[in-house]
């Protein structure tokens, strides 16, 4: 369940990050855009999180099995 929760955060930080781009692009829109830029950032600081391993050598995704 976990995976499948990290992987949509994936899916969700791709889908932000080229939303921002239009709307960069598009214009008028600088606020929105970035927003969903900083709400990219947190999703992928949370996904190193769950997935880059502690001193002991294991991942808390790992743990959480």
């Amino acid at each position: 369940m976990l995976n499948t929760a990290l992987s949509l955060m994936m899916l969700t930080i791709i889908a932000l990050v080229l939303g921002a781009i239009y709307l960069l692009r598009r214009g008028g829109f600088t606020k929105q855009a970035l927003l969903m830029l900083f709400l990219a950032m947190v999703l992928g600081i949370n996904i190193g999180i769950w997935t880059l391993p502690d001193a002991s050598g294991t991942a808390p995704v790992d743990q959480a099995k």
